[in-house]
């Protein structure tokens, strides 16, 4: 469970990074929701020592990074980059002990840098900012780095692209940790998706003219407001003005994955909100999202979650008395979920 978040700040401090750090991670949301505040920790090399940002303005840490020695996160934000030997050592060696037990480390942008100077991205995959991929790979040749998706969770390690890709990352961690309806808070107040797949490209490699554009978003829309019902790519192709072919492609170039492998993703999203926040049955979820089986849902849900959807039930399921207990549906369906966890 996510309790406490510590973000190291250091000269050249990207002060977007940093923000979206405090935005997701920092602030006080009991006013509107039930979500817990998280215990939120900015530190310095030194606590009361003025960290440059890159604005001009600087920035003074009250905490030190002994803050950062029992957080359940470490949030790297990006800041200016510079030769490995340059980046603090009392930090990197403080990154490296909260590697060593086991605590979450998260980067934004060229924050996977700090990360590769204490020689934690080595045989792991990541990502960092398209323009700086190559230097990454270049310093950290044993590295798995992916130039072209928003992020990448390697389970302790989540590394993200840049700038806006650091939220989708952090709203993952939350969605991760937390469940879908508190990532969904947190969006809808920072007015952002709750979700863009983190194997979403970076950028479009090849310009999509205006009006396909619109097209390709009416269909996302289409597809999203109906996600029960039965869509081929020949019909959504139709929908959008396109022979199949164009469609096909110009979708994988816009979302990065296939329509169906996108339409697949939302009905596994909706369907967590539904384990979190009703009572429907597993087969009653699994028709009202599209899956068409229960056995189907279970396959694809494991997939994309890496757990059943009762066991996600479990873990992150309203508790206001709403649900059933122990003896009811929910029950009936674990035995028959569990074993295929164990293969998801």
């Amino acid at each position: 469970m996510l309790h406490s978040v510590a973000v190291p700040v250091i000269d050249g401090l990207a002060v977007f990074e940093f923000g979206l750090l405090g935005e997701v991670f920092g602030l006080d949301r009991s006013g509107y929701s039930d979500l817990p505040r998280l215990d939120y920790r900015v530190c310095g090399v030194r606590a009361g020592g003025a960290v440059s940002m890159q604005v001009g303005v600087p920035l003074t840490p009250q905490l030190g990074l002994d803050a950062m020695e029992d957080a359940d996160v470490i949030a790297v934000p990006a800041a200016t980059v510079r030769p490995d030997e340059e980046y603090p050592p009392e930090l990197l060696a403080a990154l490296r002990r909260a590697a060593e037990r086991g605590a979450v480390l998260l980067s934004a942008c060229s924050g996977a840098f700090v990360l590769g100077a204490a020689g934690l991205l080595d045989e792991r995959p990541c990502t960092t900012h398209w323009r700086y991929w190559r230097e990454l790979q270049r310093r950290h040749p044993t590295a798995r780095v992916d130039p072209e998706v928003l992020f990448v969770d390697d389970g302790d390690l989540i590394t993200s692209a840049g700038t806006a890709a650091g939220i989708d990352a952090s709203l993952h961690l939350i969605r991760r940790e937390l469940g879908s309806a508190a990532a969904n808070v947190i969006a809808r107040n920072m007015v952002v998706p709750p979700q863009r797949d983190g194997g979403q490209r970076q950028y479009i490699d090849r310009p999509v003219p205006e009006a396909d554009c619109d097209a390709l978003v009416e269909v996302l829309e289409y597809m999203n407001g109906r996600l029960a019902e039965r869509h081929s790519v020949e019909a959504l192709a139709r929908r959008a003005h396109m022979s199949t072919r164009t469609f096909a492609r110009r979708f994988v170039t816009e979302t990065g994955v296939t329509p169906m492998q996108w339409l697949t993703a939302q009905r596994v999203l909706h369907a967590r909100l539904l384990l979190e926040t009703t009572d429907a049955s597993i087969d009653d979820i699994a028709a009202s999202c599209g899956f068409g089986s229960s056995t189907l849902f279970r396959h694809h849900f494991g997939r994309e979650v890496g757990v059943s959807p009762t066991a996600y039930r479990r873990s992150f399921a309203r508790d206001d008395g709403t649900r059933h207990g122990e003896d009811g549906p929910d029950a009936i369906e674990r035995d028959r979920d569990e074993p295929l966890a164990a293969h998801a």
